[in-house]
């Protein structure tokens, strides 16, 4: 069985390496980006089976990232979790309306329910 492919992006280290450590557990390749720019050329080098992605970030925050992935044809079909502590209505909205499949707020969810909105979006 092949494993998925999953790029977190998130500049705080402490989160990055919690997201990686459970997404490896659940048997997912894992890439790393702490930037919007590094993101960016991961995702098209890459071609990510699903993007979990925070909003606020060096460089290039989120939005952008999320702009740049769904105006790409090679990487517009590519799942777009969006996880942020962003929990304002304006923000929500324009993720979606940018393309996100999900918004999750990180104080709302633990690694284990973030995992599991992962494996449903994927399994579609």
């Amino acid at each position: 069985m092949e494993h998925k492919t999953i790029l977190v992006v998130e500049d705080d280290g402490f989160l990055l390496s919690m997201y990686a450590t459970k997404l490896n557990l659940e048997n997912y390749k894992v890439l790393q980006a702490t930037t919007g720019v590094q993101a960016l050329k991961m995702i098209v080098k890459d071609l990510p089976d699903l993007i979990l992605l925070d909003l606020k970030l060096p460089e290039m925050d989120g939005f952008e990232v999320l702009k740049n992935i769904k105006a790409n044809q090679e990487t517009s079909k590519i799942p777009v979790i969006v996880l942020t502590n962003y929990s304002e209505k304006e923000h929500i909205d324009q993720c979606f309306t940018l393309g996100a499949v999900d918004y999750l707020i990180k104080a709302h969810f633990v690694p284990s329910e973030v995992v599991g909105k992962i494996k449903k979006i994927l399994d579609k």
